[in-house]
């Protein structure tokens, strides 16, 4: 029995001028890409350009949303409510969704970036219940 692997990046969090690692030639070995909403990284071009590419080579694109922290590049665990992240989450995956529809693709998952992640354990909330997606 063949079991397959899902080889993972995050991407597209360049902004502006300024690219961050060769997207382009990591899309040629991931199965999925985790592609920054413009909080922690990236911008609406970076998202649009990012997409497109994972979908002519047939990558999974998912939302990888984060706090609004360029310069700690979303690691500083920034004091947010729980209503606050969900609009912070909900805001930037519906921007990644507005590029994905530019790009003619879908956002098939969410995945916080790190000070995101790093804060469930210790403060659980939902990011989007099952039917809002």
């Amino acid at each position: 029995m063949t079991r397959a692997i899902d080889l993972n990046s995050d991407l597209g969090e360049g902004f502006g001028p300024w690219r961050i690692g060769d997207d382009e030639a990591i899309l040629g070995v991931v199965t999925s890409a985790n592609i920054a909403c413009g909080g922690h990284a990236g911008d609406p071009a970076t998202m649009v350009e990012t997409l497109a590419l994972a979908r002519e080579r047939g990558i999974v694109a998912g939302a990888h949303p984060g706090f609004a922290d360029r310069e700690g590049f979303g690691r500083r665990l920034i004091p947010l409510t729980t209503t606050e992240i969900k609009q912070l989450v909900a805001t930037q995956v519906g921007a990644l969704m507005g590029a994905a529809a530019l790009a003619a693709t879908r956002i098939r998952y969410v995945k916080p970036q790190e000070g995101l992640w790093r804060r469930a354990p210790s403060d659980p909330w939902p990011i989007f219940d099952q039917n809002s997606m």
